[in-house]
This record gives C-alpha cells, structure tokens and sequence, in this order.
C-alpha cells in the first residue's frame, strides 16, 4: 500500500521539472567538493574546513543539492543545515527548508522535520501553509520522500492553530490520490470539533472517509481507500459527548459497529459517562460488565466514570467498592477519584467521611478542585460547622489548588452571618472582592440581617443603601 501511494504520487508530478536544475554548472565542482569534505573528513575538522572553502556562502539552491546527496546520511544533514544556519552561510528560502525536511522525513526523524516545517512556517509570514505544502510538493520526487512529510505539515498547523489550512492541504492530497494517516484525520477531526462544534467535526469525518449518509464508507475513484478507526469514533463520541449531545454519542457507538471496528475501553467509558450524566446507573453498570465479559481490561477513566455515576447517585458504598477495587487490580487512583468520592459523601450528608478522604487526597498532592472545595463548603455549613468550612477555603486558596469558587464565599459569607460573625464575615467578603469576585444582592442581604439581630441600625441602612445602589447600576 505503501510503495503503491508514493508511485500514485510521484506519477502526479512526473509534468515538473527538477526544481533544483537551476545550480549554475560553475557551482557544481563547490557542491561536489562540499561533500566529499563531509562525507569524508574527520568531525572536527570538516566544519572548520567547510568555512574556508565557502568563503562566499552557499545558495539555496547549492545547499539543497549537498543535502540531496547526503540524503543517506540524514542526522549529517541536519547538522550541515544547522550549522549553515549558525555561521549565517546561507539564507535559506522554503525549498531549501523543503529539502531538508523530506531528507530527513523519508528517514523518519519526525521531531527533528517538525521543527524545520515550524520554521519554514515561520520565516515565510506571507505565505499561508498551503504555499510551504506547494514547495514541498514540488521537490517531493527529486528528495525521494514519502507521503510521511504531509502528515507531519498537518500536524504543524494545527499545533499552530491554523485549523482552514490543514483542512485545505488535505483536501489538496485527496485531490492528488493521496490521503493522510487515520492518526492525522483524527487529530484533523478534533480540532475542527473543539473549534467549531462536534457537528462540523463529524461532517469533516465523513468527508475525509468517505462516508455516505447511510454510514458506509466509500471508495471514491483516484482517492487511495482508507478507513476510520476506533480512536476515530472514540474522537467524534467525545467530542459530542462534551457538546452535551448524548443521542449523537449513541449514534456514533451503533455506527462503529456497523462498519466492525470493535470498541475499546475508552469506547465504553465514553458510553458509560453519556449514560450516568443521565441517571442511568444501571445501564452504566451493563455497559460495564459487557466490557468486562468482553475481556477489555478497565482503565482509570473507566473506574472514574462508573465510581462517578455511583457517587451521583447516592450509592457511595459501591463508589467505593469500585475505588478499592481499582487499586487492588494495580491501578492508581488519581485526584479525579477522591473528588468523586468526597462530592458522593457530601450528598449523602456524610460530612466527616467526605473530612477524610479529602485528608487523603491532600496527603497524596492531589489538587482539589474548586467544584470539590464548594461541595465540602455547603455540606459543612449545612450542619453549622462554617468555620471548619473556612479552614479548608483559605487552605485551599493559599496552596496551589483551584481558586475557590465565588459561591463558596458566598456560602461562607452566609453562613457567618447566620452566626453573628459580622466581623469575620466582613473579612472573608474584604477577601472574596480582592480575589476578583463581586458582592452580590445575597450576601448583601445576610449582611442586613446579621447587623439588623446586632441591633445596628446604622450600618443596616448603609448597606440598604448600597444594595440598591448596586441594583440600579446593574439595571
């Protein structure tokens, strides 16, 4: 399939000319000599050498013919590059990028070609990726390379957000019988989908693949035949899943088992995450023994759904039977799993055990999350213990946590004022503004009420006053 691509390719490009046959023949012998001096030289002479012997510099188009012949030798020709680079002996235009890029992807070194294509993108800020992807179109066959290179460029320009232009240079390959990897399309597939929704993403998926509005995927005339995978519909099934469409998410699961590609253990995560934010535990826990019977070892995602659609239940004892068998079966339990776990006690009223395990989580440098500090924050309050609730509030601002949420000021802040506190309350507030969040009309109000019990009637008509003023300027 392979050798078949790169000949459907190449016979594309059989109309250009070599672009490298413009080196002057009086460069020929400067070229010839170059490398010899660093095929043959010993290391630490050959560069002092290679100075002395280009006294004028190389043009582009010399360097890329001197990388051309040390194709063979690509980590010599990314030195040779670099130090040209360095020592400002030639200025390099895309195609002597180019060149170098395919020397070194047809010799698969993709961390080292990703860099270069990253700079080629960058040196040339008038020229939109599609015109990088052209020049190494155009030098493709004289470099020998492979289809690799495009995959590589496509992943450039996503990395730099450039989402229409890898979009159009795989269109480009389909329209010159190539395609990209199914690792690539994927990664193609979400992009569009976090940029502009899983609907986009998934029209994007049927474009690339082929597929027909029945499902099927086709086999376009002059396109090389490629097929989705399961981290393809893991992708489209996550990204639907987030986009709060849990149909879609159904949808796409039935799709990848008409087309027989088998799920995988984040197939059924993804399904059992759909079905437990709906209520359906007990079509969570089939799903789960499915996968089991199925013989799909489960993951920590896997535990840290079912453990999370247990927690939001109310049945915290299984969640925490699913918690200790995580670990029995060599797994670790991460900071998601104890913060499920302590919002499943806080529902239930179980206060102190919720005391515990967040303990734990602390002891083991697990940051808890801001939503996770706000269940303990109400839970506490509810049974009167506000300053308890306090300690874990500032403990979690002053450490690397999640910034506390403006609600669980809010709570606190209510809570005080329940209990008299007027002037720990005033602090807590003075605290809450200068971490950015505003007074709003309900602490405002328990503020009144607590100074109204105080019998201070002056300060409840200033801050009457400055209710209604806020109100005013919201309106």
């Amino acid at each position: 399939m392979a050798i078949a691509t790169r000949f459907a390719f190449l016979n594309l490009r059989r109309h250009l000319c070599s672009p490298f046959s413009s080196v002057a023949t009086s460069g020929e012998a400067l070229v010839s000599d170059v490398v010899s001096l660093l095929t043959h030289r010993r290391s630490k002479s050959r560069w002092t050498h290679l100075r002395s012997m280009c006294p004028g510099g190389l043009a582009p188009a010399e360097f890329s013919q001197i990388a051309l012949r040390l194709r063979n030798s690509p980590h010599l020709a990314l030195r040779f590059f670099l130090f040209t680079q360095r020592r400002s002996l030639c200025d390099h235009d895309l195609r002597s990028y180019a060149t170098t890029i395919h020397v070194l992807s047809r010799a698969r070194l993709k961390r080292a070609a990703q860099g270069l294509i990253r700079e080629a993108l960058r040196i040339s800020p008038d020229t939109e990726p599609v015109g990088v992807f052209e020049v190494l179109v155009r030098t493709y066959r004289e470099c020998d390379s492979a289809p690799f290179v495009f995959d590589l460029l496509i992943e450039c320009c996503l990395e730099a957000r450039k989402v229409d232009a890898a979009l159009e240079i795989a269109r480009l390959l389909r329209s010159r019988g190539l395609s990209p990897k199914v690792a690539t399309l994927n990664s193609l597939i979400c992009w569009v989908s976090r940029r502009r929704g899983a609907l986009e993403g998934y029209q994007i998926y049927k474009e690339v693949f082929s597929v027909s509005d029945g499902g099927n995927v086709g086999n376009p005339k002059g396109v090389v035949r490629i097929s989705p995978n399961v981290h393809t519909f893991n992708t489209l099934m996550t990204c639907f899943y987030r986009d709060g469409a849990a149909d879609r998410v159904e949808e796409i699961w039935d799709e990848m088992v008409r087309l027989s590609c088998a799920p995988n253990v984040h197939s059924y995560s993804v399904l059992m995450a759909v079905c437990c934010e709906d209520g359906k535990v007990a079509e969570a826990e089939k799903i789960w023994d499915e996968m089991r019977v199925k013989g799909i070892e489960a993951d920590v995602l896997a535990y840290n759904m079912l453990i999370a659609g247990f927690s939001e239940n109310g049945q915290i004892e299984r969640a925490e039977e699913l918690a200790r068998e995580l670990e029995l079966n060599g797994l670790e339990s991460t900071g998601v799993t104890h913060e499920h776990i302590i919002k499943g006690y806080c529902n239930v009223g179980d206060v102190d055990s919720a005391l515990l395990v967040y303990k734990d989580t602390c002891r083991k440098k697990f940051g808890p999350e801001a939503s996770t500090i706000h269940a303990l924050t109400v839970a506490l309050c509810g049974q009167s213990r506000v300053f308890e609730a306090l300690d874990i509030l500032r403990g979690a601002a002053d450490s690397s946590c999640s910034l506390p949420k403006g609600e669980s000021y809010e709570v606190l802040i209510i809570g005080l004022c329940l209990e008299g506190k007027m002037e720990e309350a005033l602090r807590l507030q003075a605290e809450m503004v200068g971490k950015g969040f505003e007074t709003n009309s309900e602490i405002y109000t328990a503020f009144i009420d607590g100074y109204k019990k105080k019998g201070n009637k002056g300060m409840v008509e200033k801050l009457i006053k400055e209710m209604l003023d806020m109100q005013q300027k919201v309106d």
